[in-house]
């Protein structure tokens, strides 16, 4: 079940193996999509409001675990590259430890904290009590989305991305089910929608690992490879925390943003959050090429391939180009069919208006979206997560601007602006960091070869 990224034509193995990626991602969305779609049409305006205003803490949280397992899987991406099937196995055993403990604490932490987080962001006092309930229980399922995460990480760093799809599918299309079960049978409402989520993450986390477990032989623990090593999960943190802290930093922007979308009413916010789950939605096959693109230049490094890690991304860069240009043209014919998936479009006019002038300036800006998800991605790849961390920065600086200057002049134009804003900052860090991470890996690679040159 595992795949070597080092051979073949760099862009028909991105294709190949992203393909299952964007498909796994895009039923990721549905844990998310279905949560806002069924609120939106079953409870009404304020609950898809009261589910959209914790959309940036959410992302800041969930993002940080994502980003971390993302990054656990880097060095295991390396080591099979390699050929090292010891310390690669050793790897994956100390990532499981560490995940075990971070579930532990980021979950009380969370979950105490949800009300006092909400309240700093002014979450509009009609809509803060859902808001609560659902963002808190959301946070009550962190151990499954770690389990999860972690298990197809690891999956995908052994070359697998198909496996993983699979498990989302079924799961996803159990969530669907479960929230109109919960909310339409039980009228359980918000809450109903997040134990939806909860239980069908679950089900994901132990199917997938009790998967990892039988099928994956190359996974087979030998002797003193499960015992924590604290050189080992050093490494792993150096990988995984800055991947973490490059979402949870972005993401800080966004509960700036989120403040100040709040001030302007629950109608800003149910247009920001029908329009950014569109945006998202359509963001999906960039961030499955920059994963696929993470995969591929943590193997081809462990190879010591830089020339194809060079090649890959030429190729990488050309198919964001053209799917940004098919996705500005989706969303000019079908945008109001798309927010028609989560509101009625005929009764909240001023809703749809104001989600289609969002959607229209994110739409204009996907290529330079695109950009970074590569340039960042293969950079974390490659093992230099801190500089790629930096770009999180400068989006967070982007959004914080737009939030503190542009949305009190502009009001929600302003805020239409926020996004863009930060995919071109983060750029315009990432093209130099880019380049110097592969010229600062060659000369590494070259000093390394000559010493082997070198005669005893």
């Amino acid at each position: 079940m595992t795949k070597d990224l080092t051979g073949g034509h760099p862009l028909k193995v991105i294709l190949w193996f992203a393909f299952p990626l964007v498909l796994g991602n895009l039923f990721q969305q549905f844990y998310s999509l279905a949560d806002t779609i069924i609120v939106g049409r079953f409870v009404g305006v304020d609950a898809l409001a009261a589910v959209g205003s914790t959309g940036s803490i959410n992302y800041m949280i969930l993002g940080f675990v994502i980003g971390v397992c993302n990054g656990f899987a880097i060095p295991i991406a390396q080591f099979f590259g390699a050929k090292d099937h010891g310390d690669m196995r050793r790897y994956v055993a100390n990532s499981a430890w560490l995940c075990l403990a971070g579930a532990v604490v980021l979950t009380a932490a969370t979950v105490l904290l949800t009300r006092p987080i909400l309240q700093l962001m002014q979450t509009p006092a009609d809509i803060i009590g859902d808001a609560v309930t659902y963002i808190g229980w959301i946070f009550a399922g962190i151990p499954f989305v770690f389990l999860y995460n972690m298990v197809a990480s690891i999956m995908r760093a052994l070359g697998d991305s198909r496996t993983p799809l699979i498990f989302l599918v079924i799961t996803s299309v159990l969530n669907v089910g479960l929230d109109l079960f919960f909310i339409i049978v039980f009228d359980a409402g918000v809450f109903g929608a997040a134990f939806a989520t909860d239980l069908s993450q679950a089900i994901s986390g132990i199917a997938s690992l009790i998967y990892l477990v039988k099928r994956f032989e190359v996974l087979q623990m030998q002797k003193g490879e499960q015992s924590p090593d604290r050189g080992v999960c050093g490494r792993l943190l150096a990988m995984g925390l800055p991947m973490g802290l490059q979402c949870s930093i972005t993401a800080i922007g966004s509960v700036i943003m989120q403040w100040a979308v709040n001030v302007l009413g629950s109608t800003a916010v149910a247009a920001v959050t029908a329009a950014g789950k569109t945006s998202n939605l359509l963001s999906v096959p960039l961030e499955s090429l920059g994963t696929a693109m993470a995969t591929y230049a943590g193997q081809n490094l462990g190879a010591a391939r830089l020339d194809r890690v060079r090649s890959g991304v030429r190729y990488a860069l050309g198919i964001t180009v053209m799917y940004a240009v098919l996705a500005l043209v989706l969303l000019h014919f079908f945008d109001v069919a798309i927010i028609g998936m989560f509101i009625d479009t005929g009764a909240e006019v001023e809703v749809v208006s104001l989600a289609r002038s969002y959607l229209f300036w994110n739409g204009l800006f996907f290529l330079p979206l695109g950009a970074l998800i590569v340039w960042r991605y293969v950079i974390q790849g490659l093992g230099y997560s801190s500089i790629a961390m930096l770009a999180g920065v400068a989006e967070m600086v982007a959004r914080t601007g737009v939030a503190l200057v542009l949305v009190p002049g502009l009001g929600f134009f302003g805020a239409s602006l926020a996004n863009p804003a930060a995919w071109v900052a983060a750029c315009i860090f990432l093209l130099p960091a880019y380049t110097w991470t592969m010229r600062h890996i060659a000369n590494r690679l070259q000093a390394n070869r000559l010493r082997m040159e070198q005669p005893a």
